[in-house]
């Protein structure tokens, strides 16, 4: 097995490593190589590799596509996400606006879960957005991955205006007054009043920002969630079980959770649709995309009289 981890993480794997060497894993069954976007593209092209297993974004996963299917190699990805929420009005308003932060700000939005669209029935949709912008301001910044990163959010929050939307809260770059100010840090932001269509919409940004947008039946409230490129994760809010049953069902997405968010089995298959990738991890999905199914047939001889 080859692990190439992000080169904005590389301590992580190195942990990881040292945990296998400690626990007794024989030299050479785990191999770590660091690098950037060429030395993943030499693994892939490789022809000692067999098979590729990516976590990232859906360009990279496209661009390794394209390269294992000239090898006819398999692939599973688990790629970006455009993760809705849906808030009914029948809901518990406390849970869903708790569950809501922690599930479009934790990490600081650097989570393929994370929420970047929430849809609210209208009945509901202003007391939630003042109570989720005002949740929003007690939200401890987090930093960035990298200083590019914090710009692209940052750029998003400027399309974010230019395209029309109203700021709740955030928008900007927190003042600490101590040696945070020279840190990867962006606000919490909550935005809303943008078209379904716009690119802050369809756009997976990856930061700790939701955009709030009303609807007025359960077909609609689908329709919006499943209207996006992507198809990894959503949320559900709502105290009746038939229309958390009914409506789970209907998301494209490979996660769906209600009334809580990143509460995970790790037996369960975890992956997406869509832009979101293919394939699933945990469980026996694990195992079945490193293991390669074999038939055997063997014909037994009668034995003589």
């Amino acid at each position: 097995v080859v692990v190439k981890p992000s080169e904005h993480t590389p301590g992580s794997a190195a942990v990881f490593a040292e945990i296998c060497a400690d626990a007794g894993l024989p030299p050479g069954v785990i191999n770590i190589i660091y690098g950037h976007g060429p030395a993943g593209q030499l693994l892939v092209e490789h022809p000692g590799v067999d098979g590729v297993t990516f976590t990232g974004s859906t360009r990279t996963g496209t661009q390794i596509m394209r390269t294992a299917a000239e090898r006819v190699k398999p692939i599973s990805f688990e790629l970006g996400g455009k993760n809705a929420g849906l808030v009914f009005q029948d809901c518990d308003l406390d849970r869903a606006i708790e569950g809501s932060v922690r599930s479009v700000f934790t990490n600081g939005g650097q989570v393929c879960l994370c929420t970047e669209r929430l849809y609210v029935e209208r009945p509901i949709f202003e007391e939630f957005c003042a109570r989720l912008a005002a949740r929003a301001q007690d939200v401890e910044p987090q930093p960035m991955i990298s200083a590019e990163h914090r710009e692209k959010v940052l750029s998003y929050y400027t399309l974010a205006r230019s395209e029309g939307a109203k700021v709740l809260t955030g928008g900007g770059v927190p003042a600490f007054g101590d040696h945070r100010d020279s840190g990867y840090f962006v606000e919490p932001t909550v935005v809303t009043g943008l078209s379904e269509w716009s690119r802050f919409n369809r756009e997976e940004i990856f930061g700790p920002v939701c955009h709030v947008a009303p609807f007025d039946s359960e077909a609609e409230a689908v329709d919006l969630a499943n209207g996006s490129e992507y198809g990894l994760a959503a949320t559900l809010w709502t105290t009746n079980l038939d229309r958390a049953h009914r409506v789970a069902q209907r998301l494209e997405a490979g996660l769906v959770w209600v009334n809580t968010w990143y509460l995970r089995d790790l037996r369960t298959p975890f992956g997406g649709v869509k832009l979101s990738g293919i394939g699933r991890e945990g469980g026996t999905q694990s195992l079945d995309f490193y293991s390669e199914p074999t038939t055997i047939t063997i014909k037994l001889e009668q034995p003589d009289a």
